[in-house]
């Protein structure tokens, strides 16, 4: 035990000069894997992990050397926590207690509660505004990316979406040109990602940015408008909610009872900011339409 304390000080002090995880460098977890797989994951032993594993573990793709690096994990959390050592990342993931296949059961029913959020404002906003709404197409395009894409995609959106609604109702070129710029920016960032490196850092910066340009375009129409258009304070609150609760995507702890991690939190936190928004396009889009008649029957 004395050893294996000795190795785990060392790791400690070295963990910001390694590359990977602490956790998955530790050779008690090392050992502990590559003994799992020579005893389960070969031959006879192989087939009979098959045969007593749950279908949903199979069709979800679990393997059993899957299974070996997540028992191993908590062998070496275990240790850690007996030393008085801080809670180490593996494969540069916290450990998380799995439910069924969910290695992160609390970001996944999070995510979808989000995603049912969505569905329930977009159904809501189709049924009580218009398709003749100047901001109905843009609104609901945007509701689908944020249910079926990432957040990059949903950030250039809703700065897509800001451009129509300062600019675009008043000059559609200016708009339709920055969305080919931002399509652009997008597959640009994507390909880099996926065939060229994937650097957390470039893409966390990268989303910062974008982030930042949204909530300054954004903040500055409504502070423009506030006093003309009642329900600009929804779309302020939203802004600056989203702004703060962002900062929990920044923050690196261990998840509470091994479930609840600052991600989660943020997903959580986020849906009643989402209906608020919806709220916001839904009362926008009837205010725009009102004005849109108004004009037809002045001509």
């Amino acid at each position: 035990m004395a050893g294996r304390a000795a190795r785990l000080v060392l790791l400690a002090g070295a963990a910001a000069l390694a590359s990977g995880s602490q956790g998955d460098r530790e050779p008690v977890y090392r050992d502990c894997v590559l003994q799992c797989e020579e005893r389960n994951c070969s031959g006879s032993a192989l087939r009979h992990f098959r045969s007593r594993q749950p279908i949903y573990m199979s069709l979800t793709g679990w393997t059993c050397r899957d299974d070996c690096k997540y028992e191993c994990m908590w062998v070496t959390v275990d240790l850690y926590l007996q030393e008085g050592h801080r809670v180490p990342q593996f494969h540069g993931k916290w450990p998380f207690s799995r439910f069924l296949f969910f290695q992160e059961p609390a970001s996944a029913m999070a995510s979808f509660l989000n995603g049912l959020a969505s569905l329930m404002m977009l159904c809501r906003y189709r049924t009580s505004v218009p398709a003749s709404s100047p901001m109905y197409h843009t609104c609901v395009a945007f509701a689908w990316k944020m249910d079926y894409f990432c957040a990059s995609t949903v950030i250039l959106h809703s700065v897509y979406l800001c451009c129509v609604r300062t600019v675009g109702l008043q000059y559609p070129a200016v708009a339709s040109t920055f969305r080919a710029l931002l399509l652009l920016l997008l597959t640009a960032h994507v390909t880099y990602l996926s065939l060229v490196h994937f650097d957390y850092g470039y893409n966390l910066a990268a989303n910062v940015a974008i982030g930042l340009v949204n909530v300054v375009w954004w903040l500055a129409w409504c502070l423009q408008n506030l006093r003309r258009l009642p329900h600009v304070w929804k779309c302020m609150v939203v802004v600056l909610l989203l702004q703060g609760l962002s900062l929990l995507e920044l923050l690196d702890f261990p998840p509470f009872f091994w479930v609840l991690d600052a991600h989660a939190i943020w997903h959580i936190s986020t849906i009643p900011v989402h209906i608020l928004f919806f709220s916001f396009l839904e009362d926008d889009s009837l205010y725009l339409l009102k004005g849109s008649e108004a004009k037809f029957k002045l001509d």
